[in-house]
């Protein structure tokens, strides 16, 4: 018997569960609550609580969050997701969010294809060091951090051989994938091993984040997240259970028109006692926090377009909210996305604004009429339908309010004057040795694929056109 790679993905997201629920017991409520809100908004609202996703694949969704401090430990975290079938999407680059130091450039792995989404949409987010950044890193520390980074090892050699065999045959015979999820999910325990206390606060000096990644040598799972259908109700619900959550929801505000990205939320890090090893050698007992547990609600995949509005409603949203009390920063969001954006589904797909699939409708205009050639006339006609397509990627600064928010120490330090070391999505491609891809293009293959379809079943001479915004 084999098992394939999205049977191996699923396996690994349900064992690291555990794993996490086991070492963070709050995350364990979070889930529960989780579901309690996903039964209770499944129940009021029926189909349409579907409508961005199956109830089965919410309820089992989850994305991770690791960090790794050099190309070749992210090399080989790849190898590892790649026997899972995931693939390296997006770039994020947090060094130049405002509000503290993270000397991190990101990228997320998941699956792709939209048959293995449906299957188990399992992601991870997945920051790297930016060692060689002079802006946080001093010539002398950048080479003590770049010594100790190399002498530790993450990652097994017999893990990393089954990861490449499970990637290349796309599956492992049964006892291999036991041996591969058992290699897997240890990799990213908790280590128990003693932490160098002197020089895990040399790098906390610099940033927090660089400390949690280049001031031990285990890497670990650093939160892991389910996902919600009403993520204000999860946010209630948790603070009425004694759970301390972060000040805000990150992302859209909740608003009377469609979801659109991610909405994401934390309950705040936790003070896990840790192993620390002064100066002369003795071990004693202390403290960190970095780790918490997330929830996210997802929407609708907004093109560049929309993407280039969702920018400018943020920078409106700071500028009108800067003079305001913080508690009032919701309902300014509020009246910016209501000024700016449909308040339907329908408008989204029509502006060229969110991503869609389109599907010729049952039941369509019998008046003798040739269909259309543009998609926003094929739906007002009542010719095709549009199915959202659901966000499955993240948002800088969301990502970088999230890591703030659970932050014990105060902002860390970089120095503005020296030159930022350039990093794209080239780059990271060339250090795994594997494409980062663009999550756009992925999306876009998504709806045209539709679109050739309809095309075929309307009779239609050519793909039918999306109307982009300013257009007549």
């Amino acid at each position: 018997m084999t098992i394939g790679q999205w049977q191996l993905r699923a396996a690994f997201a349900a064992r690291l569960s555990r794993m996490y629920g086991r070492e963070v017991p709050a995350y364990t409520t979070l889930v529960d609550v989780s579901h309690e809100v996903n039964e209770d908004v499944l129940r009021a609202r029926g189909a349409d609580a579907e409508r961005l996703g199956s109830i089965r694949r919410v309820t089992a969704e989850r994305h991770g969050a690791i960090r790794v401090g050099t190309h070749g430990e992210l090399r080989q975290v790849a190898r590892v997701f790649g026997a899972l079938g995931m693939r390296p999407v997006g770039f994020y680059d947090l060094r130049d969010t405002a509000g503290s130091a993270l000397p991190v450039v990101s990228t997320a792995f998941r699956p792709v294809a939209e048959e293995e989404l449906e299957r188990n949409p399992f992601r991870v987010f997945t920051s790297m060091l930016t060692v060689s950044d002079p802006r946080f890193f001093d010539a002398d520390l950048r080479a003590r951090l770049t010594a100790f980074l190399a002498a530790r090892e993450l990652f097994a050699p017999e893990l990393l051989a089954l990861a490449d065999r499970a990637e290349a045959e796309r599956e492992l015979p049964e006892a291999d994938a036991e041996r591969f999820l058992d290699l897997a999910v240890r990799s990213f325990e908790l280590s128990a091993e003693p932490i160098d206390r002197d020089w895990y606060a040399t790098l906390e000096r610099v940033s927090a984040v660089a400390a949690d990644i280049g001031g031990v040598r285990a890497t670990h799972i650093n939160h892991l997240t389910p996902r919600v259908l009403d993520i204000d109700e999860l946010y209630r619900r948790m603070t009425e259970r004694g759970v301390e959550m972060i000040d805000t929801i990150q992302g859209p505000p909740r608003w009377e028109g469609p979801d659109i990205l991610l909405r994401q939320t934390s309950f705040r890090a936790l003070a896990e006692p840790r192993a620390m090893r002064a100066a002369d050698g003795t071990v004693t007992r202390g403290a960190l926090r970095v780790r918490f547990g997330e929830v996210e609600a997802r929407g609708i995949a907004l093109t560049r377009e929309g993407r280039a509005l969702y920018d400018r409603m943020l920078a409106l949203v700071d500028e009108r909210a800067a003079h305001r009390a913080p508690g009032d920063r919701g309902d300014v969001a509020r009246a910016v996305w209501a000024e700016h954006l449909p308040v339907t589904e329908e408008g989204l797909a029509e502006r060229g604004l969110g991503f869609f699939t389109y599907h010729v409708a049952p039941g369509r205009p019998e008046d003798g009429r040739p269909p259309p050639s543009e998609v926003g006339a094929l739906l007002r006609d009542g010719w095709v339908r549009a199915e959202p397509i659901v966000y499955e990627d993240f948002l800088p600064r969301s990502a970088a309010g999230i890591f703030r928010s659970n932050l014990s120490v105060d902002t860390g330090s970089r120095d503005s004057a020296q030159e930022a070391d350039a990093y794209d999505a080239g780059r990271l491609s060339a250090a795994m040795g594997r494409e980062v891809l663009d999550p756009f293009a992925l999306y876009e293959r998504q709806r045209q694929l539709s679109l050739t379809r309809v095309a075929r079943e309307l009779g239609l001479a050519a793909t039918p056109d999306v109307l982009r915004p300013g257009s007549p």
